[in-house]
């Protein structure tokens, strides 16, 4: 279809006031579409602030009940839960994972005492918050990860969350074939009406460090997860990764990174037209945080301006760890 070209078209006449630039806006953001990440630990009143994370904390569980509370009432859609497993329960084989009074379970319980159904709770489904090796899985004797193994204690772990009241599983892990083998379990145990938000594209990036602090697990990390995790220079490979994760029953897909992987969003998006996520992760935050500290950004615009470019590139919502900041801007 032909256009009209200048000076009969002047692209500048919709963007010349606010109340036109709103009316002409294709892109809408909104709390209800972020997720806010949570970190778990041990104690009562507990605040730790993670270093490496500026302005995000490590909260005790009574502490997170109430994190929730605030993200209710700032109309956030759903928090994300990770825990800070302490280091006499973490072992090789990642046990206290499957423990139905882990950190976990007991932060999602004391959620649902305080809000009821009023806010979605996403819980991480993979072995490196409890493994005294930090890996996502079982290692055998050659210090490979195994696959099958793995999957079948993900699947007891997805089990006693969806027991406490998690709403949405998200398996992180990258093992093949274990959303089947969870959305398999879940329905056999009564759990029908449990989500599964796999983590479909997760890359082997670089992006990760603090988020590794805020669990404990980056001391303990032995070798890297290249193994398991996509190489970040593949994308037709991570259409693949989300076909399969859909034919096996989950019910969204995510893609972590997020910011260096809008590319990777868009093509899931435009060939699959289902619910896609993208997770901001540790790093992409701690920068927007060192380039507002030293100067060279507004915290204000800088998070608006990137969770925007993830709802134009595809995302139903964002994980995010300005969720709460976001969410006041908004006027949540």
């Amino acid at each position: 279809m032909a256009q009209a070209s200048y000076p009969a078209l002047r692209l500048r006449r919709t963007r010349a006031s606010g109340w036109s630039r709103a009316l002409h806006r294709e892109t809408q953001l909104a709390p209800a579409q972020f997720i806010w990440p949570l970190f778990v630990t041990e104690g009562r009143g507990v605040e730790e602030p993670i270093a490496a994370l500026p302005g995000v904390s490590r909260w005790s569980v009574d502490a997170i009940a109430a994190r929730a509370r605030e993200a209710m009432a700032l109309g956030i859609a759903c928090v994300a839960l990770f825990p800070n497993t302490p280091a006499p329960l973490r072992s090789a084989r990642g046990e206290e994972a499957l423990n139905p009074d882990n950190l976990m379970c007991r932060a999602i319980r004391a959620i649902r005492d305080a809000c009821g159904t009023g806010i979605g709770v996403l819980t991480d489904v993979a072995l490196d918050p409890y493994t005294s090796h930090g890996q996502d899985g079982l290692v055998d004797a050659a210090g490979d990860v195994v696959n099958d193994a793995t999957v079948e204690v993900l699947v007891g772990q997805a089990l006693v969350q969806a027991a406490a009241g998690a709403d949405i599983i998200a398996p992180s892990d990258m093992m093949d074939g274990r959303i089947g083998a969870i959305r398999g379990a879940l329905e056999a145990e009564g759990h029908a009406h449990v989500q599964i938000m796999a983590y479909a594209a997760k890359y082997a990036s670089a992006f990760y460090g603090p988020f590794r602090d805020a669990v404990g697990s980056r001391g303990l990390l032995k070798g890297d997860k290249r193994g398991y995790q996509m190489d970040p220079a593949n994308a037709e490979e991570a259409l693949r990764e989300v076909a399969l994760d859909l034919a096996e029953g989950a019910d969204s897909v995510m893609v972590k990174p997020g910011l260096p992987y809008l590319d990777i969003v868009a093509k899931v998006k435009t060939r699959f037209e289902v619910p896609v996520f993208a997770y901001q992760v540790s790093g992409e935050y701690a920068m927007i945080e060192a380039a507002v500290a030293a100067g060279a950004g507004e915290r204000d615009a800088l998070v608006l301006e990137t969770l925007t470019a993830f709802r134009r590139a595809g995302c139903s919502g964002v994980l995010t760890y300005h969720a709460a900041h976001a969410a006041r801007l908004l006027g949540g």
